[in-house]
């Protein structure tokens, strides 16, 4: 029998980071080391609480959770999610499903975990970011390891190929910090993105979570009515989808299986100034690179993926 795959997740714990948490903790091949928070859909602190009231849920209270930057590295101030966003996610981040109870955060920072983590990191280890890449870039700024020998980050975050979902060329993630996503995807470091190219074709329906409620746990009614609050938003803004996407799910398992996405390899920068900020686009300085750093996942196994996403979620939920 194998060793489980070593898994760090960064999350700013909203319903998809909520859903790609469960995902991990029902995968019976993987062990969560621990979890770094980030602001995003939620302020830092929000996703702090949230990401430890949901690991004490779903049985797993041992895992270390670690308080992450409270904002993008060119803010003056912390962050605090748009109006836009708060109507996603709810006011909790978490469909508006209430969570109680006392919970312990460990006092270290995120980043300087991140680091020793990358100091120490072999090729077992995967490190997931599902929000704004501030933590991982302050992270390889304090690394003593040479960034291109590090271990292949698989992020969720840009679109290469389709519109931006918060402008018309950027998506979320990467615009909440395009100078931290740049110097990421700058650095050397083998990537592979994970971004709305394939996230808007994994599609979860409520006849999905209609499952979870049925198994009649606290957990699956709390995932159900906290997705189905996700779904809701999804049915007004983007009816053609008939569901909700999938978006940090996915990335999850593109990085225990990546044969479940199809990847372009190139060498991306992010655009800083202008119309475009936040857009995520092939370096034109690289083109001709020979070794390229990053794989763009344009291609997905849609029927795979959603067969062990349910049982994974379903799993953890029981």
């Amino acid at each position: 029998m194998s060793a489980p795959i070593k898994m760090v997740l960064d999350l700013d714990t909203g319903i998809d980071d909520a859903l790609a948490l469960a995902y991990v903790l029902g995968c019976p091949d993987v062990e969560l080391v621990a979890v770094v928070c980030s602001y995003g859909n939620v302020t830092v602190g929000t996703a702090t609480r949230n990401t430890l009231a949901l690991l004490r849920m779903l049985g797993h209270p041992e895992v270390p959770v670690y308080r992450g930057v409270d904002r993008a590295l060119g803010a003056k101030g912390e962050f605090r999610p748009p109006a836009g966003v708060v109507r996603i996610h709810g006011e909790n981040g978490l469909g508006g499903q209430e969570l109680s109870g006392w919970c312990y955060a460990a006092p270290r920072s995120g980043v300087d975990y991140l680091a020793q983590t990358l100091d120490e990191a072999d090729e077992g280890l995967r490190y997931v970011p599902t929000g704004p890449l501030t933590n991982l870039a302050l992270a390889l700024r304090a690394t003593s390891v040479d960034a291109r020998a590090l271990p292949r980050v698989t992020f969720m975050g840009g679109a290469l190929t389709v519109p931006g979902n918060v402008t018309p060329c950027a998506e979320a993630n990467i615009h909440n910090d395009p100078e931290a996503a740049d110097a990421v995807l700058r650095s050397g470091l083998p990537t592979r993105m994970v971004g709305l190219d394939v996230t808007h074709r994994v599609v979860l329906t409520r006849a999905e979570t209609a499952r979870w409620r049925a198994l009649g746990t606290p957990a699956g009614r709390f995932f159900a009515d906290m997705t189905d609050h996700y779904i809701g938003v999804y049915e007004k803004s983007n009816p053609h989808m008939g569901g909700c996407a999938l978006h940090d799910p996915l990335a999850v398992a593109a990085s225990i299986d990546p044969s479940l996405v199809g990847c372009h390899a190139a060498n991306l920068r992010v655009d800083l100034d202008g119309a475009t900020r936040g857009r995520t686009v092939c370096d034109p300085d690289r083109l001709r690179v020979a070794e390229k750093d990053c794989e763009v996942a344009l291609g997905v196994d849609v029927p795979r993926f959603l067969e062990v996403f349910l049982a994974h979620v379903e799993r953890a939920l029981t």
